[in-house]
């Protein structure tokens, strides 16, 4: 079984979300300019750019050929809908409603516009025509927009979403979070089911994820540290001595460096920060304002992807790295 996505995203979030889509779909996956194909089958509601997946049941050379295979092909829910999945082939507006109609006077069944129990998709791609079952993606991380306590350099919310993919593309992973602020990544990965955690230096701050977190029923998994004294998964400060056995480390972490408008991180402080995450994940996303490509080595971090994430005027690197 192969998957179309088709996905939507700003020109300055491209590069963000070609990155989610070779970590959630995988290295082999084809990626075009408004969809990707995979063997991999991702619900599309991870994803803050996903918005729907075909299941290809069937494919064919020309639409006539195609009708003829829906014919028989079976209906299961009470009812269905037939929908056009845009994957950038020059069909236009009224004819792609044109084959909606078309596609659907085939199937044995009866049609609902509005609330079908079904969903199908049929899209041409690559000289081919495909069809099967369609599931749409669902915008979870805009609610989570509107959290009760926020500040202006805070993560975006879909960004921190489409981090978190990229550090965790297998859900059933650990995650921490040893800057957490007000908790916008760790929001993102319980809603998906992650087994996650956040730390953070600043009282205020843990407070105030416990609040959003409480706030979207998640648990307040969030304790007031300084990230270059954690331990590994299951471990504590002390298992970090020499003398206590060691713990297992995170899957992955994601860590959004510190920064300040008027003072720059000093250079000792960024390595030590640094030295810890390779210390406590196997995987690491780093999000930063500044150039620390040197301090990585120096960490023990080899880069392994990279991008820019962009608010407005405002970018951020985004750089995956693993153990070196």
């Amino acid at each position: 079984m192969k998957y179309v996505y088709v996905f939507a995203c700003h020109e300055d979030e491209q590069a963000l979300c070609d990155m989610e889509l070779r970590a959630l779909l995988g290295a082999d996956s084809v990626i075009g300019a408004r969809y990707a194909v995979s063997a991999r089958k991702v619900e599309p509601s991870r994803s803050p750019f996903v918005k729907l997946r075909l299941a290809v049941e069937l494919e064919a050379g020309s639409l006539a050929e195609l009708a003829a295979l829906v014919s028989a092909h079976p209906v299961t829910g009470a009812t269905f809908k037939v929908v056009f999945a845009p994957t950038g082939e020059p069909v236009l507006y009224d004819r792609q409603r044109e084959i909606e109609r078309e596609l659907g006077r085939h199937l044995r069944g009866q049609a609902e516009m509005r609330r079908p129990a079904q969903w199908f998709a049929v899209t041409a791609l690559g000289g081919r025509w495909l069809f099967g079952d369609c599931a749409h993606g669902e915008a979870v991380w805009l609610q989570h927009q509107q959290k009760p306590q926020n500040y202006s350099t805070a993560l975006p919310t879909r960004i921190a979403r489409a981090v978190v993919n990229v550090a965790v593309p297998d859900a059933a992973g650990t995650l921490v979070d040893p800057c957490c602020g007000i908790g916008t990544v760790l929001i993102e990965a319980l809603s998906m089911g992650i087994d996650s955690v956040g730390f953070d230096l600043n009282p205020l701050a843990v407070r105030g994820a416990r609040v959003n977190l409480r706030h979207f029923g998640l648990p307040e998994v969030v304790g007031v540290s300084d990230m270059r004294a954690l331990a590994p998964h299951g471990g504590s400060a002390s298992a970090a001595s020499s003398s206590a056995p060691a713990a297992t480390p995170y899957d992955a972490l994601v860590l959004d460096m510190p920064y300040n408008l008027c003072s720059k991180l000093p250079e000792a402080e960024a390595l030590e920060m640094l030295e810890a995450a390779r210390r406590l994940a196997r995987r690491a996303v780093i999000l930063t304002t500044e150039e620390i490509d040197p301090l990585l080595e120096k960490a023990g971090l080899r880069i392994v992807d990279r991008c820019l994430a962009h608010k407005g005027r405002f970018s951020r690197q985004v750089i995956v790295c693993e153990r070196a």
